[in-house]
């Protein structure tokens, strides 16, 4: 069978991620990744044998990747004549510069939340709404809390239905190793609702949505309170065995000592997860209740990998590999050992 081939532009801190998860899919071959200037995450993979190809965006900088002793494939377009597809991770509003690219060369390609709606032909979710993205040639992911929330969301309404929930995103700040901006000492409140309860929408729209945002002096996770109304009452154990056979959620108990955003990265680490990730959102036993009808319960996104299993779910959309959206996570799921129940 003949491997999906994909380029990763911009090697930041999705990028990084999104080109580990493609080279583990089994039916995906990346052929390399793009960037601007020798970073220090290009100099760190240099030294550890140059596993990606590495093409530049502008020819005339080879200079400057040579003195670091950077080795260089060739340019940008020199990728995109090789690709079927690309996965931009470009800072936001590189993206539509690089559309222009893409549609010269007839490769198909996949934008980060950071970019304008209407750089897509359609906003997308693997679980939640595949079928939108089958043969589309450009498509969006959501942000990472809207992946990670539409995905408790999902399984709770194909469990039930959902008329509405209200959302309450206690988020963090910066990624690790960001110092060019950050919280000291304050929380920051956005207006309601904050933009990933309208992305939700756009997703589910069948789902009314409003939420809160904060922003706070943390670098590692965000956690969500979610309140829901099913349009049947659950019990707990349904939500925890619904959410156990999902293998992109987590269940973890506090008891157990999951008390905090940290002591999730911490355990990624001690799992031997690269750089700490973690591609499944985290939904705390304890934090689960109920007022009247309506369920409440809380989750953890580890911002830096979670999209990445949504991105691949798009690389099998847009190239047709899978029309059925279980046999396409599915997959995805498989080759990022990813399994229901833990």
């Amino acid at each position: 069978m003949k491997k999906a081939r994909v380029a990763v532009a911009g090697y930041g801190t999705i990028g990084q991620r999104l080109a580990d998860g493609v080279a583990r899919q089994e039916d995906m071959e990346l052929v390399g990744i793009v960037d601007l200037a020798p970073t220090l995450s290009l100099r760190a993979l240099s030294e550890i044998g140059m596993p990606y190809d590495l093409y530049i965006v502008d020819p005339k900088r080879k200079r400057e990747f040579d003195e670091a002793g950077i080795p260089v494939a060739g340019s940008f377009e020199d990728l995109l004549k090789r690709v079927d597809i690309a996965l931009d991770a470009a800072p936001a509003g590189i993206g539509a510069k690089n559309k222009e690219l893409y549609a010269k060369h007839g490769v198909k390609a996949i934008f980060q939340a950071g970019e304008k709606d209407e750089i897509a032909d359609a906003f997308f979710h693997g679980y939640a709404n595949y079928e939108k993205g089958v043969g589309q040639d450009y498509l969006k992911l959501t942000s990472c809390n809207t992946t990670g929330f539409v995905r408790a969301i999902d399984a709770l309404d194909r469990l039930a239905g959902v008329e509405k929930v209200i959302i309450t995103i206690i988020r963090r700040v910066a990624d690790p190793g960001d110092t060019h901006r950050g919280y000291v000492d304050l929380l920051r409140i956005e207006p309601v609702p904050n933009h990933q309860c309208v992305d939700l929408m756009k997703i589910m729209p069948h789902i009314h949505a409003t939420g809160l945002l904060v922003h706070t002096p943390v670098t590692h996770g965000h956690i969500i309170n979610i309140v829901a109304t099913p349009k049947r009452r659950v019990t707990k154990d349904e939500l925890l065995d619904t959410f156990r056979a999902h293998p992109r959620i987590r269940v973890v108990r506090i008891a157990d000592g999951f008390n905090s955003n940290t002591s999730l990265f911490k355990y990624a680490r001690d799992l031997g997860n690269k750089r700490g990730d973690m591609y499944e959102i985290a939904v705390w036993e304890e934090c689960i209740g109920f007022s009247g009808d309506d369920v409440m319960f809380a989750i953890n996104i580890p911002q830096e990998a979670v999209t990445i299993p949504e991105t691949v779910d798009g690389i099998r959309a847009s190239l047709n590999l899978q029309t059925d959206r279980l046999e396409a996570v599915g997959l995805t799921n498989k080759f990022l050992g990813l399994i229901p129940g833990l």
